[in-house]
């Protein structure tokens, strides 16, 4: 497959003005006349990644030399990102929108020492699971694979934090020494014989001496489903954090009520559950943000299609994302007839959303 070119950063702001400049009324005169969609057109002005041939001729075309305005090749793939995700968790940080709120704070939380431990509150698909992937990717991602003025300068010293993602769901991580072993070599630390709890204190005891912050996504499926997972290990993990790591130690969960509540309602009674300072909370986006992430499609939506889509989806992440998506496959397709219908038949899964 041929490979791809995306423009460089610095050059995007005088590509995004050659079309008129060159005398071409609108983006989509430009991929009339070349022979090329007009997502392929945005893509090259935007910064997005293009077809080799198509990044090499919309330069000649628009006056400029490919090689000088090209940022990377980049490597070969089977097919384009999606720019609206809706089942599965967002991973890419230039695909989250909003929470700038709440990243302020758990960020604070992380960037002093000691760090200290949050919990992120939020009802089913409200987002939880990409805010960790979000903590975990931003600070350390490209500023080339960021969206145009994305922050990402949040810690001071980012290439010091070691991020350790544990999804509870993963059968791997519900037993006691799998997600002790999973940490340990996270952590590149030599794994014990047999690798118990004692053991596991011990090496992590004498070996943690840089930040290190472990996401727990689905706790509630920890504290429901595994046996293993006990008050003991809980109280393990609590005296590692909060006496033997010297303050470079932090917990961030994800759950949809609060931890104390959670393990009181499964039978825990770990002070484990006790040390999250912070809740951060979850909801809709603010206008603001949601226009952001509307705004984020290939092809621009007409205005009267965007306030229906505010409208509906209530600002809501995954709807806003369902109804873009449908929007964004009808102009891809040239179809206008019932994307409203079929983008409501899809957002009904999700209508618990919207209670308030």
């Amino acid at each position: 497959m041929a490979r791809s070119l995306r423009v460089a950063p610095e050059y995007i702001e005088k590509v995004k003005s050659a079309p008129q400049r060159h005398g071409y009324p609108s983006q989509q005169s430009l991929a009339t006349e070349m022979v090329l969609s007009l997502s392929t057109v945005k893509n090259f002005l935007t910064g997005k990644p293009v077809d080799y041939l198509n990044f090499v001729e919309l330069s000649r075309k628009l006056g400029f030399n490919s090689q000088e305005i090209a940022y990377k090749e980049l490597e070969p793939t089977n097919a384009e990102a999606s720019p609206f995700i809706t089942g599965a968790p967002i991973t890419q940080p230039r695909y989250f929108f909003g929470g700038e709120k709440e990243l302020k704070r758990l960020f604070n939380l992380l960037k002093h020492h000691p760090l200290q431990n949050s919990a992120i509150i939020g009802k089913k698909r409200s987002g939880k699971t990409s805010l960790l992937h979000y903590l975990k990717n931003i600070t350390t991602t490209p500023a080339e694979q960021l969206r145009p003025c994305q922050k990402s300068d949040w810690l001071p010293h980012p290439e010091n934090y070691c991020w350790i993602f544990v999804d509870l769901q993963d059968a791997r991580m519900q037993s006691r020494e799998g997600l002790l072993k999973y940490i340990l070599e996270s952590l590149k630390m030599q794994v014990p014989t047999p690798c118990d709890l004692d053991n596991f204190m011990n090496v992590v005891s004498d070996n943690l001496h840089s930040p290190t912050v472990i996401l727990l996504d689905e706790i509630s499926v920890g504290l429901e489903r595994c046996p293993e997972l006990d008050d003991g290990f809980w109280e393990c993990l609590r005296s590692l954090a909060t006496n033997h790591t010297g303050g470079n130690l932090a917990f961030v969960l994800a759950t949809p009520e609060s931890p104390m509540e959670m393990a009181r309602n499964t039978g825990h009674s770990s002070p484990f559950f006790n040390i999250f300072g912070y809740t951060a909370y979850l909801g809709a986006l603010t206008e603001k943000d949601a226009r952001e992430l509307i705004a984020s499609s290939p092809i621009p939506f007409a205005d009267e299609d965007v306030e229906w889509i505010l409208t509906q989806s209530c600002c809501w992440p995954l709807l806003l994302q369902i109804l873009c998506r449908e929007r964004l496959f009808n102009l891809e397709e040239g179809e206008d007839d019932n994307w409203r219908e079929e983008g409501l038949l899809q957002m009904k899964p999700f209508a618990d959303l919207l209670d308030s």
